[in-house]
């Protein structure tokens, strides 16, 4: 068992969700079941996958766990961007969660590497 509280990966990625949504809940309401949704359950999906990995017993376990937590951030990227495209939000309000998204992928790909490497 690994104490995911010691990874920095879960460190960076345990803020992603808080910082969604902030920026969500001014989302139009007629997407809440939409794009707001959508974006919540990425953003959940990357720290709970990284918790769940680390209570499994392999490395290869774990690997797998990481790198649906590193899809998940993927496609939250796109969904911020998208935001921004459709005008839900200014690239000046989201700067903060990409930069923050953007470390955290550097992280997480470098600990699933490192693992895969051992």
């Amino acid at each position: 068992m690994r104490d995911y509280n010691k990874l920095r990966a879960f460190v960076l990625a345990d803020e992603i969700p808080v910082a969604t949504y902030l920026i969500t809940k001014h989302f139009p309401k007629e997407e809440m079941y939409g794009l707001t949704a959508q974006m919540r359950r990425a953003a959940i999906s990357i720290p709970s996958n990284i918790v769940e990995g680390s209570s499994r017993e392999t490395d290869k376990e774990f690997v797998r766990f990481l790198e649906i937590a590193y899809s998940s951030l993927k496609e939250l990227q796109y969904q911020y961007g998208l935001s921004v495209k459709l005008k839900l939000i200014k690239m000046e309000e989201v700067e903060k969660c990409v930069l923050l998204c953007h470390e955290t992928s550097k992280v997480l790909g470098s600990l699933i590497l490192k693992i895969k490497n051992k």
